[in-house]
């Protein structure tokens, strides 16, 4: 198996400053490349379960490339059993129905960054829960949405741009 699930109780890797959050993704090969992304940045991955794929699929692993040792990676049963894990966390969700641009917000260190599975985006209570926190990345009105992967990357680096790109080079 590709990815080994943390002990109970196990903490992150030193240094990770952000957090991506996918709910039940779909489509391996998305998920590889947001692996890819945190790897390269530091930044923790975690995935809310089920997921629609098996961690052993070759596109999984093929778009991760040779960075999966670099991973913080944590799976979590449900969003609440995440959310109960990170009581103070600040989480910050993702979607078309978002009422305020991402970059119009200040992001913090340790700050959680949550998106929705490909092909209907975040679960309706999450968005009608925290309707402050939900953050839209602009686009025109006739395209439904972006690609997961790409969001992911375009939401963290302008996280990581607002506190100067701590530990990149």
């Amino acid at each position: 198996m590709l990815f080994i699930r943390p002990l109970p109780g196990e903490q992150s890797k030193g240094g990770i400053l952000m957090h991506i959050v996918l709910v039940e993704p779909e489509i391996p090969a998305n998920t590889g490349n947001i692996a890819r992304t945190c790897a390269v940045t530091g930044t923790g991955l975690h995935l809310v379960e089920p997921l629609g794929f098996s961690t052993d699929d070759r596109y999984l692993k093929r778009a991760g490339l040779d960075y999966w040792h670099l991973l913080d990676l944590h799976y979590h049963k449900s969003f609440a059993e995440l959310r109960a894990k990170y009581p103070a966390g600040r989480f910050w969700y993702f979607t078309t129905k978002g009422g305020r641009p991402y970059h119009q917000v200040q992001f913090a260190p340790d700050d959680f960054l949550v998106f929705g599975k490909e092909t209907a985006g975040l679960p309706r209570h999450l968005l009608e829960e925290n309707p402050q926190a939900c953050l839209r990345i602009p686009m025109l009105n006739e395209v439904r949405s972006l690609n997961l992967s790409n969001s992911v990357a375009i939401a963290l680096y302008e996280a990581l741009r607002q506190l100067n790109f701590p530990n990149l080079k």
